[in-house]
């Protein structure tokens, strides 16, 4: 067994009482972070020598020398875990620390919920409205009115929001990666923003989503450029710190390059093998892996090395400070939403997923707050035999008859014959199927799937589910009412091979070399190319930004036009930001490689 995967294994199940999940901690450092070929599960960007320091000692130190400071942090750090090691460093050195807590100036949670209230829907509704208030909104004015203790030798202001707190001191801002929040929050460690007591663990994520992930990003944006200090905080017993002015320079070095976030994997109720089969380093422990959050980036991080040191920063980091490099033409339209979203549905081996769709995008604008909707695409990297999708309906679909059976079924518990209304199509490897908003689908048992899509991520309609429970053994929510308004019962028939399977087109060909065009639909604002190639490819951004995966192959060398290299395994997502200019792709396996390129029209 190599050094990593034996650090691996000794970070199995860590903290089960602060996080409850299967899946592994990152480790704080790596024994050897260059790759050893296959999947990585930690991508890093390396920083050179001496850029990140770990243990709360060193930061102790940095503290110590500035003698006041704000730390700051996202939702989820176990703030008082961290005042309790900084202490121990203090006390080692006699020194006496005024520690003011953000978290007394906060108004009272009854205060809190009346003013969030609005953005979170219907208690018993997976969906609210993005919140339109800033952080500053939920404190009392007693944040801003806390002065320095001249008496004392160390004074901290401690908490979510301390740079709010007005004074002229450095800030330390600690961040925590999305999966960690979740990880916390179902294990109860944690809790939402100015909450006083535990809700389910739906509605404490639909919290997150639109009213806390919301405000917080907005304020890490605001202060980005007065922090000193970014931490990683999703360690209990450790922390690992870096300069800001280092965190700058390796966010713009992505900008111009390459990058690739941290995946994380989570089971689910038709979760299948595939990626336990073909993935290392992951716990295998599981009855299943539903998803692989390839680059969902409102929830993927960007890990950083050092020393053997790692530190992640939440993608929107390089989104706050970097999006015209990244996003080039587009970014005027985007901002600092990054707008395409790659992700693994494994069902190889498992079960369907529900019939369902996604909104249209005025819909999901006026009652969800979002900008784009989730306009989706299914391209099969594997599969087996039987595989197959279900996308579009019956020529003689009725919606009344339609939805008199979805009903029927949800109150009896009774299973219907679906496909009576919606059409299934074989699946084979390297297809491409189109779903654009209001289409009816659903990917079907015996794939692993590749889908590119808009980012938007959780507003999944389910109208039926096969009538079976999630992990946990309950029922998963259906939402007929939304699909309804939201269906498009045009796409039916001849129409849905017409225009929802995409026909793949040779665009560019040359020795041992095509282009290959696999056209989106209309109301799709991205669209998708395969280069094939036995030995290497050329390719220009245009000023814009691609997002690739090797489909097939072993491994392949990426050279940007600034000299950056980067090796990059099957089934691996990487960015290719427009800054780049332009790129080389060069086959460094056997037989020829197969790489999906996603790019905006």
């Amino acid at each position: 067994m190599s050094p990593d995967l034996i650090e691996l294994k000794q970070q199995t199940l860590t903290y089960p009482e602060l996080r409850k999940t299967q899946q592994y901690l990152m480790p704080s450092r790596l024994n050897s972070p260059e790759r050893k070929g296959g999947y990585n599960i930690y991508p890093v960007e390396h920083l050179g020598d001496g850029k990140i320091f770990s243990g709360f000692d060193t930061l102790a130190s940095y503290i110590i020398k500035n003698k006041t400071v704000l730390i700051d942090g996202f939702g989820g750090v176990l703030w008082d875990s961290i005042e309790k090691e900084l202490q121990k460093c203090f006390d080692e050195r006699n020194l006496r620390v005024n520690w003011i807590y953000t978290a007394e100036s906060l108004k009272t949670a009854k205060e809190i919920n009346d003013l969030i209230s609005p953005f979170l829907g219907a208690d018993d509704s997976v969906w609210g409205t993005k919140a339109t208030l800033d952080l500053i909104d939920l404190f009392e004015p007693a944040l801003k009115e806390q002065t320095p203790d001249a008496r004392s030798d160390i004074n901290i202001v401690l908490g979510t929001g301390a740079a709010l707190a007005g004074w002229s001191a450095p800030v330390i801002y600690l961040d925590v990666p999305k999966n960690e929040i979740q990880f916390r929050m179902r294990a109860g460690s944690i809790n939402n923003l100015g909450a006083d007591e535990f809700a389910e663990p739906f509605q404490m994520y639909k919290r997150f989503y639109f009213v806390d992930w919301v405000i917080l990003n907005q304020h890490k944006k605001n202060i980005l450029d007065r922090i000193a200090v970014i931490a990683d905080a999703q360690w209990p017993d450790t922390i690992n710190w870096m300069y800001q002015q280092d965190l700058k320079a390796g966010l713009k070095q992505l900008s111009r390059s390459v990058l690739r976030v941290r995946p994380w994997f989570e089971p689910g109720a038709w979760g299948g093998q595939w990626i336990k089969e073909h993935i290392g380093g992951l716990n295998k422990d599981v009855v299943n892996l539903a998803w692989s959050f390839e680059l969902i980036v409102p929830e993927n991080g960007l890990v950083f090395e050092s020393d053997g040191n790692l530190l992640e920063v939440s993608f929107d980091t390089i989104m706050f400070s970097n999006n015209e490099n990244v996003l080039g033409k587009h970014a005027a339209r985007f901002a600092d939403e990054f707008p395409i979203r790659f992700d693994f549905l494994d069902t190889y081996e498992g079960g369907n997923l529900s019939i369902q769709c996604h909104p249209r995008l005025k819909y999901i604008q006026e009652n969800f707050g979002e900008n784009i909707t989730q306009d989706e695409t299914y391209y099969i990297l594997d599969c087996d035999k039987n595989a197959s999708v279900y996308l579009g309906f019956q020529d003689n679909i009725d919606p009344e008859t339609f939805r008199s059976a979805l009903e029927g079924s949800q109150e009896t518990g009774d299973a219907i014959d679906i496909e009576e209304y919606v059409q299934v199509h074989a699946a084979e490897k390297h297809d491409l199927f189109l779903i654009p908003n209001g289409t009816v689908h659903s990917a079907g048992a015996g794939n692993l799937v590749l889908e590119i899509s808009a980012t938007p991520y959780i507003f999944t309609f389910k109208m039926y589910d096969w009538v079976r429970l999630d992990l946990d053994g309950k029922p998963r929510p259906i939402n007929i009412d939304h699909a309804f308004n939201n269906l498009d019962f045009s796409r039916k028939g001849e129409k849905v091979q017409q225009q929802l399977i995409s026909k793949p087109q040779v665009i560019e060909s040359g020795e041992g070399y095509q282009l290959i065009h696999l056209p989106t639909h209309a109301d799709h604002f991205y669209d998708v190319h395969r280069l094939e190639f036995d030995k290497s490819a050329q390719v220009n951004t245009d000023n814009t930004c691609h997002v690739l995966m090797l489909v097939e192959g072993q491994t392949i060398l990426l050279q940007t036009a600034d000299g950056t290299q980067k090796q990059f395994a099957y089934a691996e997502t990487f960015v290719v930001p427009a800054a780049a200019g332009s790129y080389k792709l060069t086959n460094t396996g056997s037989g020829r490689a197969k790489v999906v390129k996603a790019f905006l029209k």
